[in-house]
């Protein structure tokens, strides 16, 4: 009787070891000196001891969040090296508009065929948005889970924790009437609208991802997995001035329209002005191939609108004074809060 083990189950154990011995160098290059344990520890420490030394009163934020199906974009190109930046990207600025500094990453790389060499792809791209960011990718784990996952499906989470002194949490509840509405631009789709997008784009217009658009510098596929800008650098930089920001939106899944008003306070509107955010070829071509209205693409995507920020008039010229160091970061003057319902209203 032949023995069915493991690998005959479709689990192969030795992938799995194989990939990490492949990243875990290029991971244990993310770490600061908290890092207490490396790759391959049942769980990671991190030591706060010094760290706190700088708070009165730390406050831990954390988030989770995925790449949704970008992943299938990278699939369909065969290239996983930029992924890993979005996922850094999309949980790191989903925590620092409450005005926290990220710490450490973890990661979750699920498929139903483990291959280490796009384990490797992947990672290298969190390794260097981690980096770049002064984050910690203190571990992670890898699932190959044949029958849950169909073949070639993979799935790419993470989870950032960062930390912020209580009194300096940034809600929107100081937003009022008369403030300033800021972005920083997007890169383009950034996490957010694929499954339309990839409907348009592969199933209306019968594009590739090797297909050329006129208005692209590049190819279609190149063009979707466009990594998703972080916004830590310069955010954080205009916090450590002690710069008053009233209150900050990622612009994810809802766009504009959905994303600002969870900070907004009752009885404060914003009335968004378009024609100042800088609206991308991408966007225009999938508005002309689904011959959406303003409603359905503002609901869907960033529109050219990565991270929106609320200040006081009177302290625009220090926020652009921060930003000279930051030449890769424009701002726009997009708009301003006005009374009313909790509501965007786009002109």
């Amino acid at each position: 009787m032949s023995i069915i083990d493991y690998k005959a189950a479709g689990v192969d154990i030795e992938a799995g070891n194989e990939a990490v011995r492949s990243i875990k160098k290029s991971v244990e290059s993310t770490f600061s000196p908290h890092v207490l344990t490396g790759i391959g520890s049942f769980g990671a420490m991190y030591d706060l001891k010094s760290l706190l030394q700088n708070y009165e009163h730390p406050v831990l934020v954390q988030s989770i969040d995925g790449v949704g199906t970008k992943m299938m974009v990278a699939k369909m190109m065969q290239k996983f090296d930029t992924i890993g930046i979005d996922l850094v990207s999309a949980t790191t600025n989903d925590i620092i508009v409450l005005g926290a500094k990220p710490l450490t990453l973890l990661d979750y790389i699920a498929n139903d065929k483990l291959k280490p060499e796009t384990v490797e792809q992947i990672i290298k791209g969190m390794v260097k948005a981690c980096k770049e960011n002064h984050i910690s990718l203190v571990g992670g784990e890898t699932a190959e889970m044949p029958g849950t996952y169909l073949p070639g499906e993979l799935d790419l989470v993470g989870v950032v924790t960062g930390i912020v002194e209580k009194n300096k949490a940034i809600e929107g509840k100081a937003i009022c009437e008369g403030d300033l509405v800021l972005t920083f631009p997007s890169s383009g789709l950034h996490t957010n609208g694929y499954s339309l997008a990839r409907k348009l784009l592969f199933d209306v217009a019968g594009y590739t991802v090797e297909s050329q658009f006129q208005d692209f510098s590049h190819s279609i596929g190149e063009e979707l997995l466009t990594p998703h800008i972080n916004y830590t650098r310069p955010i954080l930089s205009i916090l450590e001035k002690n710069i008053p920001i009233k209150g900050m939106a990622h612009i994810t899944g809802g766009g504009l329209l959905e994303n600002i008003p969870r900070i907004l306070p009752k009885h404060c509107g914003v009335e968004i002005h378009k024609k100042q955010i800088p609206e991308l070829p991408i966007f225009s071509l999938l508005r002309k191939l689904g011959h959406l209205d303003d409603e359905h693409m503002y609901r869907t995507f960033n529109m050219g609108a990565g991270l929106v920020l609320f200040i006081a008039p009177e302290t625009l010229s220090a926020v652009r004074e921060v930003l000279r160091d930051f030449p890769s970061f424009p701002l726009y003057e997009i708009g301003h809060v006005v009374r009313g319902e909790q509501k965007v209203t786009l002109l």
